[in-house]
């Protein structure tokens, strides 16, 4: 994904945050729409629920991989009416369709062939497509086209909280202030590295962490670290899980607690190769701008 700044626009058609949103970059000619599951027979009412579309449906969204399907239909809302009573896994759906209304059937099936190939390479969702969309054939001039329209269909699904083409490694991580810091954790016999991004906490492939979980672990945290074994994220060898892939977790706590094997306080068991916890690093990064609001309001309080 080319990270750039650029203007997105929002609408809720109905007015409600909650609902159905709209989401388009101000200069280009692609929109999504976020459908929740409940909110689909007010979809089907729309002009744009009748073009031909790109869509993803979505599971829930917790510490484990989240589920995702990808699809492309001549009618999107006749489409997402069939899942509504064949697919049962999913809660929200994200639809893509061009404000001109010139995609064409061969747009979508490249698009769906090139989002499937995207979102694998990027593993930050499980893909419920039980046969992969195969290349079909697309002249060249259509399949830059289609290159520019999955930019921003990639960009506007993360604005909304979907990252399923966001690769691990493109999300710069000084962009959260940690300067490239290598995290530790080195508690309960557990040996894993991590770094922060804007998204959470990603444990690095190779980290290896406790295989049986403690008594005490939450119901959740069993489930979730199941999870991780089923989809080939991490292995059990020995005593130990391993880590296969690089991971993305939402917070500290819920990183450490799938590598432990219980619960703990990720803000403290993540540390800094000198020793600094994750809590400590945050603090030292706001720092500054808390001096800098010291001074502004003593200047401002000099002024009265």
């Amino acid at each position: 994904m080319n990270l750039r700044p650029q203007t997105i626009q929002i609408f809720l058609p109905q007015g409600d945050p909650s609902g159905i949103r709209q989401a388009e970059i101000t200069t280009r000619t692609v929109r999504v729409f976020e459908i929740p599951r409940p909110l689909l027979a007010e979809f089907t009412k729309m002009p744009e629920a009748r073009q031909v579309g790109l869509y993803f449906l979505f599971g829930p969204s917790d510490e484990e991989a989240p589920r995702c399907y990808i699809g492309q239909t001549q009618n999107v809302g006749t489409r997402l009416a069939q899942h509504a009573s064949g697919k049962e896994f999913w809660e929200r759906a994200l639809v893509a369709v061009s404000l001109t209304n010139t995609w064409t059937s061969t747009h979508v099936a490249y698009l769906e062939w090139l989002s499937i190939q995207r979102a694998t390479a990027a593993a930050r969702f499980a893909l419920e497509n039980g046969n992969s969309a195969s290349n079909p054939h697309t002249p060249v001039p259509l399949e830059w086209e289609c290159q520019e329209y999955m930019e921003t269909v990639s960009m506007l699904l993360a604005t909304l909280g979907y990252p399923v083409h966001q690769e691990l490694q493109s999300v710069p991580r000084a962009a959260v202030g940690m300067q490239h810091e290598e995290l530790i954790l080195r508690e309960r016999g557990c040996n894993a590295t991590a770094y922060a991004n804007a998204s959470g906490l990603v444990v690095r492939r190779g980290s290896r962490g406790n295989a049986v979980p403690a008594p005490s672990a939450e119901p959740g945290l069993i489930k979730r670290r199941e999870s991780l074994l089923a989809q080939g994220i991490a292995t059990i060898e020995g005593a130990q899980i391993v880590f296969q892939q690089d991971h993305q977790f939402n917070s500290p706590s819920g990183a450490a607690a799938a590598v432990v094997g219980g619960s703990v306080n990720g803000r403290t068991a993540w540390k800094t190769v000198d020793g600094r916890t994750f809590d400590a690093l945050e603090r030292d990064r706001l720092a500054p701008a808390a001096i800098q609001g010291d001074l502004y309001g003593t200047a401002q309080g000099n002024d009265m």
